[in-house]
């Protein structure tokens, strides 16, 4: 009898260990959107893919080329996403179902502060255009449907005492396609908001036979900021970020958030925090806007979404207190 009942303790424990290993590799798959092709989430969104497929047992995750933020903040709050790339005027918009949600809110949660998106003006010389009047009566990209470029151009125009739709003849266009565009000289300028460096925009300015010319609207901000919130702040993308930039371009920027929903369960957020924390170096190997990646930054007062709880746990571990 002794034998039969160690016989069936081992059994026993070997199925739980079992069990637990199972619990430990369980399978989940990840949808995370990010943009275009030629931006900085898409880089960044396939280079999270691959960590949390490496890194996690289990796991398996895609990065899904969108029109960008609104596109992505739709997604999640449809379900047909897990983890979205988001700029923080979206993302509220989002949370309080106004705008280009209105009537349809998404109960929005932040895993991380990513980095600051820099809002690009961007044209060449050959246009003629020179300072943001200048604008007036050209044909301009505002960015493609669905996406946070396209908001924050609206914001910015208005800011600068322009009429998005008498000042200007508009296009919705990609960043990449924008490129195209005014190299084919189909737009005279176009707005972008991304990282540092933007591939698409060198490839503009290292383009043969094409002067860049980066629009200054810092002026904005403080105007954009009274009607919108204190969501914006003035900053410079610097001289030579870009082939042919000689002169630091004075812009708006706006910050950068990871984010999923209030269903994503506290465990599996945690894990999502702690592999874009602890392999940041690998993450940086990608697009080096991954390397702003700072516990310093994880500040409510960086994003208007609450903080998931998943995350907040992690952040406490590391001791930092979200506040």
């Amino acid at each position: 009898m002794s034998r039969f009942l160690k016989s069936m303790a081992a059994v026993a424990a070997a199925a739980c260990l079992a069990a637990g290993v199972a619990a430990a590799q369980e399978k989940r798959s990840f949808s995370i959107t990010t943009g275009g092709t030629g931006g900085v989430y898409y880089p960044l969104g396939g280079g999270l893919a691959s960590l949390l497929s490496k890194y996690v047992p289990g796991w398996s995750a895609s990065a899904e080329v969108t029109g960008g933020s609104v596109d992505n903040l739709k997604l999640l709050g449809a379900g047909k996403s897990e983890i979205a790339f988001s700029m923080v005027d979206a993302g509220l918009d989002a949370m309080k179902g106004q705008d280009k949600f209105k009537g349809n809110p998404v109960a929005v949660r932040t895993l991380a502060v990513l980095y600051p998106n820099r809002m690009h003006v961007v044209s060449t010389e050959a246009t003629g255009i020179k300072s943001f009047a200048d604008l007036k009566g050209k044909r301009v990209s505002t960015g493609s449907p669905g996406s946070a470029t396209e908001v924050m151009a609206f914001r910015v125009i208005e800011a600068m005492g322009l009429d998005k739709d008498k000042d200007m003849t508009r296009e919705r266009l990609g960043v990449a396609e924008s490129v195209n565009a005014l190299k084919d000289g189909k737009i005279q300028a176009f707005f972008w908001v991304g990282g540092l460096p933007t591939a698409a925009v060198t490839d503009l300015g290292a383009t043969p036979g094409v002067k860049i010319k980066m629009i200054d609207h810092s002026a904005a901000v403080a105007k954009m900021n009274e009607k919108y919130g204190p969501l914006y702040a003035e900053a410079e993308i610097p001289a030579k970020t870009y082939p042919g930039q000689e002169a630091a371009n004075k812009i708006a920027v706006v910050w950068n958030v990871l984010v999923t929903t209030d269903k994503l369960p506290d465990d599996v957020a945690y894990k999502i925090v702690q592999v874009i924390f602890e392999k940041r170096a690998e993450w940086g190997q990608v697009h080096k806007e991954a390397l702003t990646l700072d516990m310093k930054n994880q500040l409510l007062s960086n994003t208007p979404m609450p903080f998931h709880p998943g995350a907040v746990k992690y952040f406490a571990e590391k001791g930092h207190k979200v506040q």
